[in-house]
């Protein structure tokens, strides 16, 4: 798993003062598709899906590339490739209709809303889950990461970590943990009555106008689900194979980048929480982190930095057979999303192209 949202960002800022509205959409559309085009070949990249939007209207969504070659099966915008842990900004946005329905209180023990969560742990809150400030271990070793035993219901994925000592006293520090998002989607469940899908779609989905976003059930049938490869040793192969019925809130869902910038933009909008919800889930912990100390750049589901000066919000994800990133700019109401078939691609280096092309601030790594 990999995480630019997770970690401390070096800024890098655009000192271009033009305005992508002095370029005509159609030559920015190509100029897109040759940068993906030549990256796609560069990182021997099988397929990729980019999408951007720009006051609320998808301006650019496309396909590149093969999503399944062993069969030859073109990428298409709506290409379904895994989300990796951006699923956790879908989740962080659902808990917090919640919190405006009155029915989630962030600061209340988490055994209010999910029994099946071990009292051993000690005092958690639903706050710290979505800051990654619980104390909740990441993963332990390769063999975690690699898992391929299916889990009936999340909660069953507590097995896996629950039994371990806390790394810190909840509230303390800051260190990235996806269990801590299973255990989110057990909060979701326990104050909603209902189950985390059916939640999420209802919720986050259907108001944002996100038809192509699943669960990643190995045992489903889904329509336009792209495989997921490696790069290694200087030839692409098969992803290795992993099951994630245990962290579904956190890195288990297929997308499109499309869905994801839909997303955003439904944010952006108000179309999923209000202004003042909306600046709380924006709002960096700053808790100071487990390795080094400095101040955490990490919001509830999201990363977030001041980068020129504007508010950016960002996460990416990685796993077995995928990488992907977005990144909304709420001042510029624009959304980019890259998504690739390929857990060694990169990308960052495409979203960042793509802000270069409409004169917008960036972050590298």
């Amino acid at each position: 798993m990999k995480s630019r949202a997770g970690g401390v960002l070096a800024l890098v800022l655009s000192l271009s003062v033009a305005i992508a509205g002095q370029q005509p959409a159609a030559d920015l559309g190509s100029q897109i598709e040759r940068i993906v085009t030549t990256t796609l070949e560069k990182q021997h990249t099988p397929a990729m899906t980019v999408a951007v939007a720009l006051d609320g209207r998808m301006i650019f969504s496309k396909g590149f590339g093969t999503a399944d070659l062993e069969n030859g099966v073109p990428a298409t915008s709506e290409t379904l490739i895994r989300t990796g842990s951006i699923a956790k900004s879908i989740t962080a946005a659902a808990a917090m209709t919640l919190v405006e329905a009155g029915k989630l209180d962030l600061d209340a023990p988490i055994a209010k809303y999910c029994s099946a969560f071990p009292k051993q742990q000690g005092t958690i809150t639903t706050r710290q889950l979505l800051t990654h400030t619980s104390g909740i271990r990441h993963y332990k070793d390769r063999a975690e990461v690699d898992s391929t035993k299916h889990y009936q219901s999340m909660s069953d994925g507590f097995a896996i970590f629950a039994a371990d000592a806390p790394l810190f006293e909840a509230g303390t520090k800051y260190s990235y943990s996806t269990y801590g998002y299973t255990v989110v989607g057990c909060v979701i469940e326990g104050a909603s009555g209902q189950k985390y899908w059916d939640y999420v779609r209802e919720h986050v989905l259907l108001p944002a106008g996100m038809t192509h976003t699943f669960v990643d059930d190995l045992y489903t049938i889904v329509p336009h689900r792209a495989r997921g490869y490696q790069f290694k040793q200087g030839k692409v192969e098969n992803a290795g194979l992993m099951d994630s019925s245990y962290k579904i809130p956190g890195g288990g869902l297929v997308s499109t980048a499309e869905d994801f910038v839909r997303f955003g933009s439904a944010l952006m909008d108000g179309k999923i929480l209000r202004s003042e919800t909306l600046r709380l889930l924006w709002s960096p912990s700053g808790v100071p982190t487990l390795d080094g100390g400095k101040a955490s750049n990490y919001a509830l589901g999201f990363g977030v930095l001041t980068v020129g000066g504007q508010q950016f919000v960002t996460h990416s994800g990685g796993q077995q057979g995928t990488s992907t990133d977005f990144a909304f700019l709420p001042s510029k109401h624009l959304a980019v999303a890259v998504f690739a078939n390929d857990e060694d691609a990169h990308p960052e280096s495409i979203l960042n192209s793509i802000l270069d092309l409409y004169h917008m601030p960036h972050t590298q790594e």
